[in-house]
């Protein structure tokens, strides 16, 4: 469920609140008015109709960013349908709209913002108010928002490119030179008002960009008040969004994303963008993060920045999977294992006992022959060697990333963004209801709700997660009792009748494979609705939490949504790797669920290829879900608005118009991005050993969602609001905990779900204790050793089979007991007992020397480069020296000595040489 759904709940919410108020009389009786500002509000509304000339104008210059004087910037736009010119039922819920659109305008006149209204080209109905700040708006709020801006170029020679010798051949991979050109550094201050000429303005028009213009005007605009009645304030555009009073709020495109604007000064950065970045034939280059970073803003850049790194390491890790892949490939046919289960001579006489009661049969083991081949592909001493490396793999990416974080911090000027003081959203200053003493500035502030009321808000929080976290838990028992049932029934119908006819009707059926393909489909369609009703709910969640600032906010329901989607995408594959054929006893006594099910019992080389079947449809159907729910729908979606919304040829859509007809970005768009990422990230580092093929699935995945990522924000979706990101928040401490867990899944994968370790004590048992007949070092006889006899007259009736050959007395079954007839018939033997010590000391020994390498690791590679210190001391210093010392030696001069000894102010003329410093 996406925001747009949250939009239209909320837009019923506001109606019903309006309806509620005309019932109770509150229309205008007590609500205040800037009356001062509404006759020049009437008079921009009033001068709305588009003329013809205005349209010969529009015709000509489709792509202006003006107003109608040419001179004045677009910086935001609103949209709005003027219900006088239709005829509604609900005349008084309308009035009420238009109040609040007076009063908000109105409010934001006398904040100082500039506007303009027009109406739309193509349907008269659709009013467009052009939003413009003015040089000392501007100057007023970039102080506030501690926006940093040039105080001088760049003095530090950057350290040369180890790639520059070959850069005749890298230059290809890179954005064209001629069309992004590489900016001018600056070392940056934050921007104060009366130390302006410290500042390098060589042209007020450019000196703030247009992100920054947008950002303070998107500032502005959910901070003005809409209404007040009594001593209750409510003011946002975002509020005003949801009840309908606005069909939409928006910064403009700079151009077509296909065709270059012909407007003089404009850099047509979308044109570019999509040319150099989101262009299918420019799949192969690196991204303009830097001018992703100035045309979106920060937290966008950072999350391209962040999904480029990744993939460029995922490509060495899908060169070493794919490596482990050919060799377990290669090695199939030859396996000892392998060649003795479909030996018919070997597992041709083998019987297995029934995996369930009453209605399955006797099998034999050859029946497993291609499943047994596809094991080994997975299931090898290459698998163990990239377990370890996938370890290292995920502290050296984490790692490296911090670094290049660093540099992406001092670059785009947030190194101290998370010192400043973040605004409170405006949802949270419009419920500050009481009073509270802040322990810092010892200034009575205003809060939402007391201690107590927190505490409230919270556990009602922690309750409804751990609630649905409950119901994901009890879908999974349900898919595992589908599972029995499923199995029961292919076992049935599979396996063969009589003695002559063991094998299954299909060559690569087996009531196995069909039981996990179709309960891994099943699970994972589950998940999807389960991940619908879900964000609804963290929504609602976080919402009624009312956290104080948008980086709060995002951190609680990042915190909500990652912990439900853990679980909801790993349990299934966590029951595999851990929970099925562990607990199962042995046939004439076997474990069952509720009372009734007899628990799932592994292949006879073990649960290790259906956790890959599992990880392969959820990873491969998460992908393709995601790119219809991502490109398909909005595409759709813009295709049938620009339909219903033809005109005819000769009109010309002018550019707030034609942005108009894109669709919205998701407030929470970017969020569901990282999310999609990070679950990747688990199902490649989690389940890595069952799996070597999940990193150049992701590699190939990654390389289509960063053309697509591009392709959409670029050319379907409105211009985002820029907003300001130090670096990618909760994700980075989730990234860490799952590379934590990832060692540890990693070793007991290959401990309890894999062979390696069983086949390792047998392998080295030969010269100590010896288990089979094999007396060197070889595998051979390894299956007959891996499985335990069972007298097929010791079943209980409850669960023998109703059909047994008639000349068969055993069957065998995967463990390691004593044979019937002995003195401990069915306990465990001397190799069991060794087999689980040497499993428990391989995870203890891994897990201690992978953790030992990653803390040398961490130690050894600095969080930031020495360069990026030293250029941050250096900015540290300019800032002191410039904008205070200055201050210093201007009273120093302005202070003269007289002859008495005292000092007495004097009035000195400084010019600007005199002012500056020799550095």
């Amino acid at each position: 469920m996406r925001d747009n759904d949250i939009s239209e709940m909320d837009s019923v919410y506001e109606t019903e609140e309006l309806e509620g108020d005309m019932e109770l009389g509150m229309i205008d009786e007590d609500i205040v008015y800037p009356q001062e500002f509404l006759p020049t509000y009437h008079s921009i509304i009033e001068g709305a109709t588009v003329t013809k000339a205005q349209l010969a104008e529009f015709n000509d210059k489709p792509d202006s960013l003006f107003f109608n004087d040419g001179v004045r910037r677009i910086d935001f736009i609103l949209v709005y349908e003027d219900e006088d010119k239709k005829d509604f039922e609900k005349r008084h819920t309308f009035q009420r709209r238009k109040r609040r659109r007076e009063y908000f305008e109105a409010s934001l006149m006398k904040m100082g913002i500039e506007l303009e209204a027009t109406t739309s080209v193509i349907n008269e109905k659709l009013l467009f108010v052009k939003v413009h700040m003015p040089w000392d708006v501007l100057c007023t709020y970039a102080e506030v928002l501690h926006i940093k801006l040039p105080i001088q170029p760049n003095d530090l020679s950057s350290r040369p490119s180890p790639w520059r010798f070959f850069s005749c051949i890298t230059k290809h991979f890179y954005p064209n030179e001629n069309l992004i050109t590489k900016e001018t550094e600056f070392f940056t201050a934050p921007f104060e008002k009366d130390r302006l000429e410290y500042f390098c303005v060589s042209d007020k028009d450019v000196f703030f960009t247009a992100s920054m213009r947008s950002r303070m005007a998107y500032y502005i605009l959910s901070r003005a008040p809409y209404e007040i009645r009594g001593s209750i304030k409510k003011f946002g555009i975002t509020k005003l969004l949801d009840g309908g009073v606005y069909k939409a709020a928006y910064p403009l495109h700079d151009s077509r994303f296909n065709v270059k604007s012909k407007e003089e000064g404009c850099p047509s950065e979308r044109y570019l963008l999509y040319e150099e970045w989101a262009h299918p034939k420019s799949f192969y280059k690196m991204q303009p993060l830097n001018l992703i970073r100035k045309y979106y803003g920060e937290k966008i850049g950072i999350y391209f920045a962040w999904l480029g790194f990744y993939t460029i390491m995922l490509a060495l890790a899908a060169v070493v999977g794919l490596g482990c892949f050919i060799y377990g490939y290669r090695t199939q046919e030859t396996s000892t294992w392998s060649k003795e289960v479909c030996d018919p001579d070997i597992g041709g006489n083998i019987v297995m006992c029934p995996q369930c009661d009453k209605e399955c049969i006797y099998w034999r083991l050859n029946s497993t022959c291609q499943a047994s081949k596809k094991l080994c592909i997975f299931d090898n001493f290459g698998t163990l060697v990239f377990a370890v490396f996938m370890s290292i793999w995920v502290t050296l990416f984490l790692e490296f990333w911090k670094r290049y974080q660093a540099e992406l911090e001092y670059m785009w000027d947030t190194v101290e963004f998370l010192e400043q003081e973040e605004p409170p959203r405006p949802e949270y200053e419009a419920k500050c209801i009481y009073e509270r003493k802040n322990t810092v500035t010892g200034v009575k502030e205003k809060v939402p709700y007391t201690a107590c009321g927190r505490c409230v808000r919270v556990s009602i929080g922690i309750g409804t997660v751990l609630f649905w976290i409950l119901l994901i838990l009890a879908s999974i028992v349900a898919i595992i009792v589908y599972r029995l049932a499923a199995f029961f029934a292919f076992s049935a119908k599979l396996r063969a009748q009589d003695l002559k006819e063991l094998e299954p009707l299909k060559e690569y059926v087996t009531p196995q494979m069909a039981t996990a393909v179709t309960a891994s489909l099943i699970s994972f369609v589950v998940i999807m609705i389960l991940n619908i009703l879900y964000e609804r709910v963290a929504i609602w969640i976080t919402d009624f939490e009312l956290p104080r600032t948008k980086t709060d906010y995002e951190n609680s329901l990042t915190l909500k949504m990652f912990l439900f989607q853990f679980v909801n995408y790993y349990s299934s594959c966590f029951y595999i790797a851990f929970a099925k054929g562990k607990a199962v006893g042995f046939p004439g006594n076997p474990v069952y669920l509720l009372g009734k099910y007899r628990n799932e019992e592994c292949d006879p080389g073990g649960c290790l290829i259906e956790l890959t079947t599992q990880l392969s449809i959820i990873m491969g159907g998460k992908a393709i879900w995601n790119n219809i729910q991502e490109v398909l729908l909005p595409w759709a979606k813009n295709l049938i608005f620009r339909y219903c919304t033809r005109t005819d040829s000769e009109k010309v859509i002018p550019r707030w118009e034609q942005d108009y007809r894109l669709q919205p970005f998701s407030k929470l768009g970017l969020f569901y991005e990282y999310l999609e990422m990070v679950i990747q990230f688990g199902f490649v580092t989690l389940f890595v050993a069952s799996f070597p093929l999940a990193p150049i699935l992701a590699l190939v995945n990654n390389l289509f969602e960063i053309r697509v990522d591009a392709w959409k924000i670029t050319t379907q979706f409105r211009r985002i609001v820029p907003e300001k990101a130090q670096d990618i928040g909760a994700w980075q401490p989730i990234l860490q905990g799952v590379a934590i867990l990832a060692v540890a899944t990693n070793a007991m994968i290959i401990a309890f779900t894999s062979d390696m370790i069983p086949r390792l004590v047998y392998y080295w048992s030969f010269s100590v204790y010896p288990y089979g007949d094999h007396f060197n070092n070889t595998m051979q006889g390894y299956i007959n050793s891996s499985l335990s006899i069972f007298n097929i007259n010791d079943f209980l009736n409850s669960s023998k089979p109703m059909k047994a050959p008639y000349n068969i007395t055993t069957c065998r079954y995967r463990d390691f007991r004593y044979p019937p007839g002995h003195f401990r018939q069915y306990e465990y033997t001397v190799y069991y007992w060794h087999v689980i010590a040497a499993k428990m000391a391989f995870i203890i020994v891994v897990e201690h020397i992978v953790y030992l390498t990653k803390f040398i690791l961490s130690y050894v590679i600095p969080d930031v480069p020495y360069a990026v210190k030293e250029q941050i001391k250096r900015e540290k210093y300019l800032t002191q020296v410039i904008l205070h010392e200055t201050n210093l030696k201007l009273v120093t001069k302005r202070l003269k000595p007289v002859n008495d000894g005292t000092v007495k102010f004097a009035e000195v003329n400084l010019t600007h040489e005199e002012m500056e410093l020799d550095f």
